[in-house]
């Protein structure tokens, strides 16, 4: 409960300071909230799902008294069902409410238009994305994951058969096939936004943002240097003649420069003269101590990344099963660190907490950075108490996507982990005796891999969802290929690129700000 209360309010937090103060919402601020809370959750999950398997077993490799196989069955079905309701809450959010929201909000751009007519307009293309969902429901449900013994099965029989795969798997393949498709999405956001903000958020920490009073300074100097060429420019019509076209266009652009200019050195002068700058400019030394371990969690998670991946070009079981690999052949840095944390009860959880919360604010610094596009049209921009209500709907919907990837990401650095946690089962070990020159069978705990029995170890439901289907888990394996490659262009544009401006997005293609003072948490 009390970590709930938490993320609403670290939520609530996050969009009213990223929120246009002008065009503040009340739905569309409850929908971003309630979005970006269920994002939160359910990464939440993911650790809960790995504790309560591992903590059903002792370390021996035994059952522990209480886990009977009835107790385990309904551990079990509790996680299956947290990933049924949170993952229904997404696909609702995903394909209806958020959708539903937007476009009644764009609708009310028009001032002509009625509520009623911006309700019908709303629900009309939301009706597509629910197509959709439904569509996406059908086929995980009908795409039989076993096939008919019977090869002479009549078409009646083949029909039953789909129907009682779909029974017996409670819509898990539906869903499963679903929230796939959506982590597919979530995929090319992450490659998008989470890769380059690995590698921005660390080294904007590091750089930091260049001196108010000097961008003041140059700012006044532009200022001067178009006045004298507005100037310049008038000075040719004082005998009465009128100015050509050509001057007249550039009359106009420089007098739109100057506007800009003159907001930008009011900006300039409200962010000098706040106790915000001179409380910033004294935590710049911790900045750069985290910009550093930000930079080095970063690195951490490429290289292991890269060697898992590596592991699975090499030693997989082929793209027809999705790169599936059995056990660890190669052995990268998390992958080693986490059986070892397993050692002191809760470290590797909270490891895997970390990584999860690092994971998801490296895509919030990725979309502030890049903003939010279409192609190569650029759609929002992501400003603090300048953002446009639509832009906060999109930037919930991208990391809703983002969170689901997240999974495989985590799955893709430490694979054997993600699948059993710290389980250990029993086999069959010959020890010999020196004294009596005879073998001895003695049962010896072994770490849980996919070649361990089923009875004996229990894979997370997590698992589950992610490797329902093949095809998606081979598209994932080259995603995360290109994911490595995003993050080094974009480590490499990052260093190149210099200080931010203190007041950066206020120019003059920024359609979202106003002509306000700034809010004294700008800087």
């Amino acid at each position: 409960m009390t970590s709930s209360i938490a993320i609403l309010a670290f939520c609530w937090i996050y969009v009213r300071k990223y929120q246009s103060q002008r065009e503040s919402e009340v739905v569309s601020t409850i929908t971003a909230i309630f979005s970006l809370a269920i994002a939160l959750i359910t990464s939440a999950l993911l650790p809960v799902d790995i504790f309560l398997v591992s903590y059903m077993k002792n370390q021996n490799g035994t059952f522990k008294d209480w886990a009977n196989a009835n107790v385990s069955r309904q551990i079990e079905d509790t996680v299956l069902y947290g990933y049924y309701t949170l993952y229904s809450v997404i696909l609702f959010c995903v394909f209806f409410w958020i959708p539903f929201v937007y476009f009644y909000y764009e609708e009310k751009d028009d001032d002509d238009t009625s509520k009623c007519t911006q309700i019908k307009t709303a629900f009309k293309y939301t009706l597509g994305f629910a197509v959709i969902c439904a569509l996406l429901l059908l086929v995980g449900a009908f795409v039989p994951l076993n096939v008919p013994n019977n090869k002479n099965s009549t078409e009646w029989e083949k029909v039953k058969f789909l129907f009682e795969e779909l029974g017996s798997s409670h819509g898990l393949a539906a869903l499963s096939f679903s929230i796939s498709s959506l982590t597919l999405i979530g995929m090319l956001a992450a490659i998008t936004y989470t890769a380059y903000g690995m590698s921005a958020l660390p080294l904007n920490l590091i750089k930091g943002t260049r001196s108010a009073a000097y961008e003041r300074l140059e700012n006044t100097e532009d200022i001067e240097e178009v006045e004298q060429h507005i100037q310049t420019i008038k000075s040719k019509s004082k005998d009465g003649r009128p100015l050509p076209s050509r001057d007249k266009r550039a009359l106009k652009q420089l007098e739109e420069r100057l506007r800009t200019l003159r907001k930008r050195e009011r900006h300039l002068e409200f962010i000098e003269n706040s106790w915000w700058t001179k409380f910033c400019g004294a935590l710049r030394p911790l900045k750069i101590i985290w910009g550093i371990f930000f930079i080095l969690v970063a690195l951490l998670f490429v290289i292991s990344l890269f060697l898992s991946n590596l592991d699975k070009a090499l030693h997989s079981a082929g793209i027809d099963s999705g790169f599936i690999i059995f056990g660890a052949n190669l052995s990268n840095p998390l992958n080693m660190l986490l059986p070892v944390l397993q050692t002191v009860f809760p470290l590797d959880y909270i490891l895997i907490t970390i990584i999860i919360m690092y994971f998801i604010f490296t895509s919030m610094a990725g979309i502030r950075n890049i903003g939010i596009w279409f192609f190569w049209v650029r759609l929002y921009k992501i400003r603090r108490g300048r953002t446009r209500p639509q832009a906060l709907l999109f930037l919930c919907m991208i990391l809703l996507l983002i969170v689901l990837h997240t999974s495989y990401m985590i799955y893709s650095l430490a694979p054997q982990y993600v699948m059993y946690g710290s389980q250990n089962y029993l086999i069959e070990s010959n020890i010999t005796y020196d004294d009596h020159k005879n073998n001895s069978a003695l049962p010896v705990p072994k770490r849980c891999d996919a070649d361990a029995p089923e009875d004996q170890c229990t894979v997370t439901r997590t698992y589950l969802f992610l490797h329902k289907f093949w095809f998606f888990s081979a598209a994932y394996y080259f995603g995360n290929w290109a994911f490595l490659g995003v993050f080094l262009i974009g480590l490499i544009v990052s260093c190149c690129k210099g200080k931010k401006s203190v007041i950066e997005g206020v120019d003059e293609d920024d359609s979202d700000i106003s002509d306000d003072e700034p809010s004294v948490y700008s800087v």
